[in-house]
């Protein structure tokens, strides 16, 4: 969503863009170096006879692509070798491979995010990420909520509201648990699908909360729109997250967010930020 709408922004300020994808697997940690290489790998100076002017990179293994003139705006590192790395939510060991993989990993993105003329994150929370394991600096650039101009409030509904996947580092499980010690009439609205949605079911049975937790799977933008609207507020609560719409979006919709302390980029107050417009059309890549 990011990268399409990046495009979209650069379209409509005068600049040929294409988005650059290549296959990439995560997984195990003994494949990542392998695939991350294919970028250093790949000529981005042209694309079908036309100069490219400028490369964006905005994640690994992107930070990889050579170019004269590179950027990069950093949505996130391979975080199991950085903030991840350690707990429960990482799939490295302490061995011998994986200590020396997450070490290429960290000189990587060093040496690579050094290259570029200039450094942007999505948050504060992946700037001082980024300064504290690969002492780079960057700027904060905040990307505004995918539906900017349509947010709305109409009521302080009866439920509170849950917008995002279902996997372990969006920790809805927290959630669910903390229905067990509020009142029988707190309801919870989980808009999103997931590889954890059929365990947070069993769990909200077990916790004796599922008559008060609906699961709405995928919902379009309109229903996300007017869920926002309706809401008593909304509930957010993930792992250092590297960003996260679900601030602004709560806060657009005249509700409030109710989160953790430890949740990164979803306490940050992103400030205001105009945007130029480009006098000539050179042709960008951005790099999801």
């Amino acid at each position: 969503m990011l990268v399409l709408s990046l495009q979209r922004e650069l379209i409509r300020r005068g600049f040929v863009t294409d988005v650059a994808q290549v296959p990439f697997k995560w997984y195990p940690p003994e494949e990542i170096i392998r695939q991350a290489l294919a970028w250093r790998l790949i000529d981005v100076t042209e694309s079908n006879g036309a100069t490219i002017d400028l490369v964006i990179a905005t994640k690994f293994p992107t930070f990889l692509a050579e170019h004269s003139c590179k950027v990069a705006w950093i949505f996130h590192q391979h975080r199991e070798v950085y903030d991840l790395f350690g707990t429960e939510y990482c799939s490295f060991t302490d061995s011998k491979e994986h200590t020396e993989i997450k070490s290429t990993i960290h000189s990587l993105d060093t040496k690579t995010l050094s290259e570029c003329r200039d450094r942007f994150t999505i948050s504060r929370t992946v700037a001082d990420r980024l300064r504290k394991f690969n002492q780079l600096d960057s700027t904060p650039l905040y990307p505004p909520p995918p539906h900017v101009g349509r947010y709305r409030f109409e009521a302080l509904g009866d439920f509170l509201l849950f917008a995002g996947r279902l996997d372990r580092l969006k920790r809805v499980d927290l959630l669910i648990e903390a229905l067990a010690h509020a009142s029988s009439d707190v309801r919870l609205k989980i808009a999103g699908r997931g590889p954890l949605e059929s365990s947070l079911r069993d769990l909200a049975e077990r916790r004796g909360v599922s008559a008060q937790v609906d699961f709405l799977g995928f919902v379009s933008d309109e229903d996300l729109l007017t869920l926002l609207a309706t809401a008593r507020a909304a509930v957010y609560a993930p792992v250092n997250e590297d960003y996260g719409y679900v601030t602004l979006e709560a806060f657009l919709s005249g509700k409030t967010l109710i989160t953790a302390n430890d949740t990164g980029g979803v306490l940050d107050s992103p400030p205001p930020r105009a945007a130029s417009s480009p006098n000539r059309r050179p042709r960008a890549w951005a790099l999801p």
